[in-house]
């Protein structure tokens, strides 16, 4: 039995990341990609829009003009998200899910 909220597929979350270089912990957003016994697996999202991504505007829900990065895919649980923030639309998550499914597709 869960009792915890379920994240789902285009969940945009703040979370608390530990970063690759530093023993650093900072809040970040991030987008779910999914969830499953416990884990949730998100990408990255930077304000820093010179980098390669998937564009996140403020129209869509952001704070500032973003990127997902997904290139940065990590692993996070339940007690590391503060609070979910918005959703992508429809459109926006299929554009996500088939921009990931090239990035995985062995050529």
């Amino acid at each position: 039995m869960r009792f915890g909220k379920v994240h789902k597929l285009g969940s945009v979350i703040l979370a608390e990341v530990q970063f690759t270089d530093t023993f650093e912990i900072k809040k970040r957003p991030a987008v779910v990609l999914f969830e499953e016994f416990g884990n949730i697996v998100v990408a990255g999202i930077t304000s820093n829009t010179e980098m390669e991504g998937i564009p996140l505007s403020k129209k869509e829900g952001a704070v500032k003009d973003s990127i997902i990065k997904l290139n940065y895919i990590f692993t996070i649980s339940e007690k590391m998200i503060k609070k979910e923030l918005f959703s992508l639309s429809i459109e926006k998550k299929k554009f996500l899910v088939s921009e990931l499914i090239k990035r995985l597709t062995i050529s």
